[in-house]
């Protein structure tokens, strides 16, 4: 889009922005503001990561950013820079720092959000819209506009609004230029104004817009991960009772699903969420309802999480049902380490948790991920690695299916089945052809789906069974 739409009070040429915090949700912020028109200069106090992003690369992969990137860098709309000072004179102010759990506690660690509107505060000299994206507890955007008042020269003609972000890792562009909707939390009609110009070409596409105060527009970021993550766990709980008493929880599924109040969407079951994003954020949440003196409004939100957790010790669980009770020396295949498809993000990856797990028990571990083994060798060197699914496959006595990616759920059963020692295979995400695996002649399992066929005894557990019954004969 290089010419978009001029909407009223919008130059020809685009409002001048600023983006603070260039990591994933601000590269993927300024790339698209650049693309709607605007004049972007995206801040960050990592020199790596200014370098990385100013020679276009982005130093994450997401599809088609890369390309995005260099075609804005080369339309001359977008640069990068350490310095604050480039920010003076812009009319937004995009705040996009991430707010990570605290080491030590589930609260949000609000320290990089903070530093960066300290440093970027004595550049607002004049009147300007400072526009919070970051995911805050409730009242975070009360204190900030307290701080803006008392530390900028502009002081009250410096404002504060909040523009939260609804990203999915894998389709950030895509939920950029044509979200679900647009929230504004503003205090004046002039920042209405201001993001409704900033916004014009998403509006004009027929895009809605809730404008709301500020304490709402951060509650929505949160109350929207809450219910996300309360579906997923609601489905993996009744996994858990499906195993329990038989019943297929793929069948239960796609029961409910029908039902128009319910919706299929994220009614998915297995191994559970991940990411930076929605474990850490109904954390803080808790953490906050907590402080507020609400904290049993959202007690529940506990009770998701930990279904959440027991899903990865579950998957090891059934892993360890196919090598007969005993990890101890099998080789066990883990396809999958980036926390969802279409990203290298392994933050709280529930894949490289049971990997973990698995390699703690003994098992020889064999990852692969087709965008995430960088990432995953330097948080688990000690873990082995593979350079493509078929080398990851061959040899395996399991094959542990914890990522969802495309080449995965295409693979011929018949292929690996060639290649692997034994064919038992645990579907981690529901995302394979039970049939065709079976009519392939692997022992398929997945959590809440009923078994249908003993899995092959692993060597290492066939090994110990013969010296175990040598060792009676011998004695008796």
């Amino acid at each position: 889009m290089d010419n978009p739409p001029t909407a009223a009070g919008l130059p020809t040429a685009g409002l001048s922005l600023s983006v603070i915090g260039t990591g994933y949700l601000g590269a993927t912020h300024a790339v698209c503001m650049a693309l709607l028109g605007h004049r972007v200069v995206g801040i960050d106090v990592d020199e790596n990561k200014i370098r990385s992003l100013s020679t276009g690369q982005p130093p994450f992969y997401e599809p088609g950013l890369d390309k995005l990137l260099r075609r804005m860098l080369d339309s001359g709309r977008l640069s990068f820079t350490t310095d604050f000072s480039a920010a003076a004179g812009a009319d937004i102010h995009f705040l996009c720092v991430g707010t990570p759990q605290m080491p030590d506690s589930p609260a949000a660690d609000l320290r990089f959000l903070d530093s960066a509107l300290a440093r970027l505060a004595p550049h607002l000299d004049r009147g300007c819209l400072v526009v919070g994206k970051s995911t805050v507890p409730v009242g975070t955007a009360e204190r900030l506009t307290a701080f803006l008042q008392l530390n900028a020269p502009a002081a009250g003609r410096a404002e504060l609004a909040w523009n939260p972000e609804f990203l999915r890792e894998g389709h950030a562009v895509e939920d950029t230029l044509h979200p679900d909707r647009l929230v504004f939390g503003v205090a004046s009609d002039n920042a209405r104004a201001l993001l409704a110009a900033c916004y014009a070409p998403v509006i004009a596409d027929g895009t809605p817009v809730v404008e709301t105060d500020l304490a709402t527009a951060e509650l929505v970021k949160a109350a929207a991960n809450s219910f996300l993550a309360t579906k997923i766990s609601y489905i993996n709980a009744m996994a858990e009772v499906c195993e329990a008493t038989g019943a297929d929880v793929n069948q239960l599924a796609t029961a409910l699903s029908y039902d128009n109040r319910i919706g299929g969407r994220f009614l998915k079951p297995g191994l559970g969420f991940g990411g930076g994003c929605l474990p850490k954020d109904i954390r803080a949440f808790t953490h906050r309802a907590k402080e507020l003196g609400v904290g049993q409004a959202v007690g529940f939100l506990q009770e998701v999480d930990a279904i959440n957790q027991r899903r990865r010790q579950r998957t090891v669980d059934l892993i360890t049902e196919m090598a007969c009770g005993d990890l101890t020396g099998v080789h066990v295949t883990v396809l999958g380490a980036a926390f969802k498809p279409d990203s290298d993000d392994i933050r709280d990856a529930p894949a490289l948790d049971v990997a973990r797990m698995l390699h703690q028990a003994g098992a020889n571990v064999t990852v692969y991920d087709p965008k995430a083994m960088d990432n995953a060798k330097r948080s688990y060197p000690d873990l082995s690695y593979a350079e493509s699914l078929e080398a990851a496959v061959t040899g395996a006595e399991i094959v542990a299916l914890l990522t969802e990616w495309d080449i995965f759920r295409h693979a011929d059963p018949a292929k690996l089945g060639s290649l692997v020692q034994l064919r038992n295979i645990v579907d981690g995400r529901h995302a394979l052809d039970a049939d065709a695996y079976r009519a392939a002649g692997w022992d398929y399992r997945a959590l809440g789906a009923p078994n249908k066929v003993p899995a092959p005894v692993p060597a290492a557990v066939q090994g110990a069974l013969v010296t175990a019954v040598q060792g009676a004969l011998v004695t008796h």
